[in-house]
């Protein structure tokens, strides 16, 4: 005996229905819905406060989404409803009911898609299948709160979903749909298709993968990939225009549940300037990223900042490039970086001088994760150091406990492994570490820094690199002298620093060593150093030999020596 009244209307008015139709016993059908007013609107662009449109706690939802995901109704819509509703309480519970059901019960229809006249959107033909594509979510989402006594709209627009091209523009029909339900004296918006899972880039498999974002979204972040047909519905303040939707950023739901803020620029396609493009993201945490030009990390420069990175783009071939950047929380253990941004770089010419060597590690120089590493208080904080004359100087204070291994790389240098340490020599005063570099020519070259507990007889665990430029032809300095094992850490060489002695000179030796009976300088003849204030001093004549070696004598009371160091001279 129930009396049903239907009218029909023109597709963008509101009915203004009678108040309330009774169904049945247990509910109570919806009011017509009221078309969007001043109070429902958010401010644009997005004040980083929340990624929901009102205040929500998921940890109070875990109870009633366990619930929600167990109930297994397929006959009915109404009886659905009915078996949802025994543990919500309030409209917002009511919803989150609904919504979870639907997105763990109903999957993407990728054959209905490609073949619609097969296709129904019909709530009780999508329950009963258990599939279908958006517009059938977006039906049956808005039945399920209409049964539950919820104001809910259907809403189409374009979105920036499956196919969407960067840049591109939108013509024709609406390619999508959602739903708009009214809470709290506010309309609030969400997607259940999105909600649900995604579909593969080649479109043949749909996966359930749950994602939290879509529910409730704040619209300033829903307008980022969700332009309805009627701009009312993006409950914004300014609204945007289709123009404004096509050229702004796509930050996809990852780059917000990482916690990511903001990206300069906030358009999609970025033009290089000399062969340069920057692009920075802002976010509320420490993250970790990295990035592929074309599908490749060697043309750029990435920095690590407190809050966010900075990456200088340098393509080496003009035309269009595709960037992606990737990121991932500082504390997942997994190696898993989501893309997080996509955009396309216009590059008009190219900047040969920045081609970085090949072994350039991203993200480039010190940042809060060597810190944590125990790097402290670099005296270069930039990623890139310049030197003129081939020399350079780093020093860093050390946490506990930490052991040092460094090395230099060239794309265009033949260097042994052994040679690419003896380019730096390592200081220790206390806990602060000096590394200094002669570099044996002119380039580019990357310094490698490695590290591990002095107290872990492991392997030394990469930390960071920094680029090193040296534009003087010139330069060409030889490799320190060779230490050997019983070359303490806090030693020091004043000089001679450099491994390579003149024939035939006397050459002056100033040595920093404590807790040593004797020093010896072994040439063809053999030089004892005298000590004198912590340093031991002396001269040596290279005349007659190819090797010069330093020795020390530990114990007065022993007879042998050990080896310190070994300078090669100079041939003839």
């Amino acid at each position: 005996g129930t009396q049903v009244t239907v009218e029909v209307h023109p597709k963008d008015t509101t009915p203004q229905l009678f108040k309330k139709l009774s169904f049945g016993k247990d509910f109570q059908r919806a009011e017509a819905p009221r078309p969007p007013g001043g109070k429902d609107l958010h401010a644009y662009p997005w004040d980083k406060s929340s990624l929901k449109s009102m205040p929500v706690d998921l940890q109070q939802f875990e109870k009633l989404d366990a619930y929600a995901l167990k109930v297994n109704v397929k006959n009915s819509v109404e009886e659905l409803v009915k078996a949802l509703l025994k543990q919500a309480r309030t409209d917002l519970e009511k919803v989150r009911a609904i919504w979870m059901w639907i997105c763990h019960h109903i999957e993407y229809d990728i054959v209905g898609y490609h073949n619609k006249s097969q296709l129904s959107s019909k709530p009780i033909d999508v329950l009963q299948t258990g599939k279908s594509i958006c517009e059938g979510y977006a039906e049956l989402f808005e039945q399920m709160c209409s049964i539950a006594g919820i104001q809910c709209v259907k809403l189409s627009g374009y979105s920036k979903g499956y196919g969407y091209k960067l840049g591109q523009t939108f013509t024709g029909d609406s390619d999508h749909a959602w739903n708009a339900v009214y809470l709290d004296g506010r309309w609030h918006l969400l997607d259940s298709t999105w909600g649900s899972g995604s579909v593969d880039d080649s479109f043949t498999k749909f996966t359930f993968r749950y994602n939290e974002f879509y529910f409730l979204t704040h619209p300033a972040l829903f307008i980022n990939n969700h332009f309805p047909d009627n701009s009312n519905w993006q409950l914004l303040k300014p609204t945007l225009t289709l123009k404004d939707f096509e050229s702004n950023m796509l930050h996809n739901s990852n780059f917000y549940m990482l916690g990511l803020l903001t990206t300069h620029p906030e358009t999609a396609v970025i033009q290089t300037v000399n062969g340069k493009a920057s692009v920075s993201v802002d976010c509320r945490s420490a993250t970790l990223f990295t990035f592929k030009l074309k599908g490749t990390d060697e043309h750029g420069l990435m920095t690590l900042k407190k809050h966010g990175m900075k990456l200088d783009i340098y393509p080496q071939k003009t035309g269009s490039h595709k960037l992606q950047i990737f990121a991932k929380p500082s504390k997942a253990s997994e190696e898993v970086y989501n893309c997080v941004l996509e955009y396309i770089v216009e590059c008009k010419s190219v900047d040969k001088a920045m081609r970085f060597p090949k072994d350039l590690h991203q993200p480039v120089g010190p940042s809060w994760f060597t810190e944590r590493q125990g790097f402290l208080r670099p005296s270069h904080p930039d990623p890139i150091i310049h030197t003129n004359d081939g020399r350079c100087s780093i020093t860093f204070t050390l946490g506990k406990d930490i052991s040092v291994l460094a090395s230099l790389h060239s794309d265009n240098s033949s260097l042994t492994e052994d040679m690419r340490r003896r380019h730096i020599m390592q200081i220790h005063r206390g806990n602060q570490i000096e590394l200094k570099i002669h570099l044996p020519h002119a380039g580019n070259f990357v310094l490698k820094i490695f590290a591990k507990k002095k107290s872990d007889p492991g392997n030394y665990d990469y930390i960071f690199n920094y680029l090193i430029t040296c534009l003087n032809t010139e330069v060409k300095w030889p490799a320190f002298p060779q230490s050997y094992s019983k070359w303490v850490e806090d030693y020091e060489i004043l000089e001679p620093l450099s491994g390579l002695l003149p024939a035939n000179r006397n050459v002056q030796f100033k040595l920093k060593m404590h807790g040593i009976a004797k020093v010896l300088v072994q040439a063809e003849n053999t030089y004892p150093l005298t000590q004198c204030r912590g340093y031991w001093e002396g001269t040596c004549n290279t005349s007659g030999c190819r090797e010069v070696f330093v020795m020390v004598h530990e114990n007065a009371n022993h007879s042998f020596y050990s080896h310190v160091l070994k300078y090669e001279v100079e041939t003839q």
